[in-house]
């Protein structure tokens, strides 16, 4: 099992990167590198308490799924989604929001597991873990883009109404 927490300040109110965070659109956006995107479930938008999606990205040489559900909602405040298909054992992932003076202290508190025993264990240490930090600091550096830039708010606009 690894455990690992990323903490980013945006300046920009919590409630902008608390939707952000969960928007499909700049998940899509954010992850490019891997040519990720929604292929069930939430495809675009904004995903809600109890909704899932389904991605489809290239990760280590492979095209893999992942299936993850928002298990965990209080706006602006925090959501938590957990992995219900993947290639993990487990994974979890609390976003929590915290207003501090103009902006927004973001924490990613990140729980998984590899599957295969000791081999798994093995390839967490020497790699996976690492692997998804640089993922989520790459996706925590465009969520903080767009929310300082303005353009989060237009992401976030075309679904509206």
């Amino acid at each position: 099992m690894a455990n690992f927490e990323l903490i980013t300040f945006i300046n920009a109110d919590p409630d902008l990167v608390f939707d952000l965070s969960r928007s499909i659109d700049l998940h899509i956006i954010s992850t490019g590198k891997t040519r990720e995107r929604a292929i069930a479930g939430v495809v675009k938008g904004v995903i809600g308490k109890g909704e899932f999606v389904t991605w489809q990205a290239e990760h280590l040489f492979k095209t893999r799924s992942f299936t993850s559900v928002i298990t965990a909602f209080d706006f602006p405040h925090s959501f938590t989604d957990e992995m219900s298909r993947g290639d993990l054992k487990h994974f979890s992932h609390r976003h929590s929001f915290e207003k501090q003076g103009i902006g927004t202290v973001m924490t990613d508190s990140v729980n998984l597991k590899a599957p295969y025993g000791v081999l798994g264990k093995l390839v967490m240490a020497l790699f996976l873990k690492q692997y998804f930090i640089k993922l989520m600091t790459e996706r925590n550096m465009i969520i903080k883009e767009y929310a300082e830039n303005g353009k989060g708010e237009m992401i976030l606009k075309q679904y509206q109404d």
